[in-house]
């Protein structure tokens, strides 16, 4: 597993756990799910109108003093 999903799994265990200890049920922590899943498709969906701008930089352009 790498370490961005394994950083993910955490998070996603700890905002589950604050949830729970602050008293959230399960039902009302799905509702939290699907709110950001929401808002991530809200996201993704504006980045596709938007134009791309991606400059990619040789290691050299990038880190000059090396």
């Amino acid at each position: 597993m790498s370490t961005d999903a394994k950083a993910s799994k955490i998070l996603a265990r700890t905002f589950f756990n604050q949830l729970r200890a602050s008293g959230y049920t399960p039902t009302q922590v799905i509702g939290v799910a699907t709110e950001l899943i929401e808002l991530v498709t809200s996201d993704i969906r504006e980045e596709g109108r938007r134009p791309e701008v991606v400059a990619e930089l040789t290691p050299e352009e990038a880190y000059p003093s090396l």
